[in-house]
């Protein structure tokens, strides 16, 4: 797994000053799981239950981690390798089965930019290891993947059974798992009589209730540089999702390489340093806070508004590679400005 960035820790600091409940006792706890720093912030009275409630939820992301690794081990490395070999049958556990169709719906209503069958790329792209970099690719390999355009509909499913029409297919759940994540959490904190509760893998956040007698407020990370943005207060069951170039990346000749690639291209999207999108409170939100920031970030300043309209998103924010930061009419009435002097002047808002 890669190793935590000092500025996860930074975000910690800022998110935990910025939800500290007015009343009632508070119990954190946090785990390193999907290469970033996974918090739980749980308020009310009983101290073991809260115990209790955060330890099996940090155990369920460690069977997440586990189970949906990319590139060790397990149940969706041993499909994406029978994949390539062509078998025409596949048996995959029912979970993955349950994934593949949900992003097969988002896939389609991102018009191909959400693409979870492109993990091949991200591979080629040295992104499948704990620390990426260099070399870079030659063109003619990324053409070869590109042009073979594996995507999530060559994929059937009935049951636990899974075919594919493109051996190239190679699935990646590494824009989707965190939000699935949030999801099963607050099933489990839910089923544990956890009113309050704020979950927080890697900047994918939801809400439970509230802390103490007013929301949850969350910080939204600048993404150059120390501070942040701004803060929302999340209401009961909304999501929040971050997508940006400064999480995972390199940087050769100046030039920096991030680890969101247009499944269109084939290459790293240049442009934007991120996108943060908030959702409802639903079934999936937490997974669609997840996948909805990639689509916006891949379409650019030019069609982020669209992408957020397929995607079912009201509220989003883009910040262009100029420093500007693109908002929706609903997240612009949300969102409380921070920061310091010398971050509000560099994040010009439009």
């Amino acid at each position: 797994m890669p190793r935590a960035r000092p500025e996860i820790w930074l975000l910690w600091l800022c998110v935990a000053l910025a939800f500290r409940p007015a009343a009632g006792a508070e119990y954190r706890a946090a785990s390193y799981v999907f290469g970033t720093i996974a918090k739980i912030t749980i308020v009310g009275d009983d101290a073991a239950a809260a115990h209790d409630a955060a330890g099996a939820v940090l155990h369920e992301f460690d069977r997440l981690h586990r189970e949906l690794h990319a590139w060790q081990p397990g149940p969706l490395v041993a499909l994406n390798a029978a994949i390539a070999r062509g078998d025409r049958t596949i048996r995959t556990t029912p979970e993955i089965a349950e994934l593949i169709v949900r992003a097969q719906r988002l896939e389609a209503r991102s018009d191909g930019a959400f693409d979870p069958a492109i993990g091949r790329l991200v591979a080629l792209w040295n992104f499948h290891r704990d620390t990426p970099g260099g070399p870079l690719p030659g063109a003619s390999d990324i053409e070869r993947l590109a042009g073979a355009r594996p995507r999530m509909a060559d994929l059937r499913v009935a049951g636990d059974i899974v075919t594919s029409a493109n051996p190239l297919v190679q699935l990646d759940f590494g824009g989707y798992a965190k939000g699935y994540a949030l999801d099963r959490a607050a099933r489990i904190l839910h089923a544990r009589g956890v009113a309050n509760a704020l979950i927080d893998v890697g900047g994918n956040v939801m809400a439970l209730g509230e802390a103490g007698n007013r929301p949850w407020r969350v910080a939204i990370e600048a993404p150059r540089g120390a501070g942040t943005l701004g803060t929302l207060e999340l209401r009961d069951g909304e999501a929040m999702g971050t997508s940006g170039d400064y999480r995972r990346y390199y940087e050769i000749a100046g030039r920096r390489y991030a680890h969101i690639i247009d499944p269109r291209t084939g290459y790293p999207v240049c442009g934007v340093e991120s996108v943060t999108v908030l959702v409802a409170p639903g079934p999936e939100a937490g997974a669609l806070s997840d996948a909805a920031s990639k689509p916006i970030f891949i379409a650019g300043r030019e069609g982020w508004r669209e992408a957020a309209m397929h995607m079912g998103v009201a509220g989003a924010l883009l910040v262009d590679s100029d420093g500007v930061a693109h908002m929706t009419a609903p997240l612009r009435a949300r969102l409380r400005a921070a920061g310091a002097p010398e971050q509000r002047g560099r994040y010009a808002a439009r």
